[in-house]
């Protein structure tokens, strides 16, 4: 007769428990073990175990996640979705933009544990543009290795899109290791994301510890990536859809919102939301061909809720650090954020783990981005639901505004694909009868 051990059925219970909620509690338990045992200073080590681990972790998930993207990716698409990629992709730098823009004007700087006090003199910002562009064409030739072991993220990236572009014409069993190495990282990262309310804890004692100032600082770096999330889905989107269709493009806007973003917001995942989406786009009377293949893509390449994270979290490190970020840099930012935020799908928290990318832009040193990363958990109980409710929204309202920019620009075109369904339901019809 086999005993169960309690003590493992008790953690195998913890483990399996919503992480949100594991985080919530870590995030308190950090809070209250700072006001009420400060001199317990070793509770700190845990939130710094959790930065190294991200930090030991990221450089490699980010090489084989690019390379297996590319290298995977399936070539041909159809003439339909021309144009939902390019909303996709356009949606994702408007993102960025807007991030960028409201953190110009909002000015809130990060504040560390134990980094909050770090003198500008201690850091080398990158100087003009002309510098930043030279020392990005330095990184991007850097060999693999030697990228990869000092996280230098421009020569990760560069590296992983060559190699993944040139794997696109390797053999299945080729892809398939790939493929299979960057599912490894993946599960490595779901276990250290796993073990966040740890970290959370550590972190949230050292923050607090001195005082509210830094929680005080966070809760206004939320306000500011909520603001722009229900910026971009409420004004800049149904401009864009607008632009696209010609038509007043608020209740298509709201109906994506409440249908599609309302459930994203609780399950907090894109992937998970597929079917929702899918089902949506049958009721909008889309055509399947186009979202059976836009709706999966989007899950995975329309992240504009990432970009305006990496964005925010960048800037306020840059600001907290006295970085003079100038308008030539601030646009790179956009479409770094914005290439960065297209890798940022199917891995636990992406969007934190792709901060240090943009980070890089500024010669912000690793263990400073890795700790923004870390502390990013914090104001992830909030951020990733808007987050993912953003993203899996826009993959549905894209994938619309596509085909109906489509029929107005092909009308002629589109009454014959109607008039073909029509038959087909006909003939199926039909052939349901006599089978019967």
């Amino acid at each position: 007769m086999n005993k169960h051990n309690p003590v493992v059925e008790v953690l195998a219970r913890i483990w399996h428990v919503n992480l949100i909620l594991k985080i919530i509690v870590g995030l308190a338990l950090g809070i209250g073990l700072a006001v009420v045992v400060p001199q317990w200073t070793w509770i700190g080590i845990l939130g710094e175990l959790f930065v190294g681990a991200l930090k030991g972790v990221a450089p490699v998930l980010v090489f084989f996640m690019v390379m297996a993207a590319l290298a995977t990716t399936a070539a041909g698409v159809k003439t339909n979705m021309k144009r939902v990629i390019v909303l996709y992709l356009l949606g994702t730098v408007l993102a960025a933009t807007v991030a960028v823009v409201a953190n110009y004007i909002f000015r809130v700087p990060m504040v560390l544990p134990k980094v909050g006090e770090v003198p500008a003199s201690n850091v080398e910002p990158a100087g003009s543009i002309g510098e930043v562009i030279h020392n990005l064409l330095l990184s991007m030739v850097d060999n693999p290795v030697n990228a990869i072991v000092n996280a230098n993220y421009v020569g990760i990236l560069t590296w992983a899109v060559i190699l993944g572009v040139v794997l696109k014409h390797a053999s299945e069993g080729t892809k398939k290791v790939v493929s299979d190495a960057s599912a490894a990282i993946n599960a490595v990262v779901q276990i250290v994301v796993q073990l966040a309310p740890f970290g959370i804890l550590g972190l949230a004692f050292n923050a607090t510890v001195g005082g509210f100032e830094a929680l005080v600082q966070y809760a206004k770096i939320l306000v500011i990536l909520v603001g722009v999330m229900l910026f971009i889905a409420l004004v800049a989107n149904p401009i864009l859809v607008f632009l696209f269709i010609h038509r007043n493009p608020f209740p298509l806007v709201i109906k994506t919102l409440v249908r599609s973003g309302l459930n994203a917001f609780f399950t907090r995942s894109s992937a998970a939301n597929i079917p929702v989406n899918m089902q949506l786009c049958r009721e909008l009377g889309l055509d399947e061909r186009t979202y059976s293949v836009s709706i999966p893509l989007g899950a995975t390449i329309n992240m504009g809720g990432a970009a305006i994270t990496i964005s925010t979290l960048a800037l306020s490190t840059a600001w907290m650090l006295h970085i003079d970020v100038d308008l030539p840099s601030a646009i790179l930012l956009c479409l770094i954020s914005a290439i960065g935020a297209t890798g940022a799908s199917g891995v636990p928290g992406g969007s934190m783990m792709l901060v240090p990318l943009a980070c890089s832009l500024f010669s912000i040193p690793s263990d400073i981005a890795f700790t923004v990363a870390g502390v990013g958990f914090i104001i992830g109980v909030v951020q990733d639901s808007c987050e993912t409710a953003l993203n899996s929204s826009t993959d549905v309202l894209y994938t619309a505004t596509a085909e109906l920019s489509w029929r107005r620009t092909h009308p002629d075109e589109y009454r014959v694909q109607v008039e073909e369904h029509r038959q087909a339901q006909a003939r199926a019809s039909v052939d349901a009868e006599l089978a019967d």
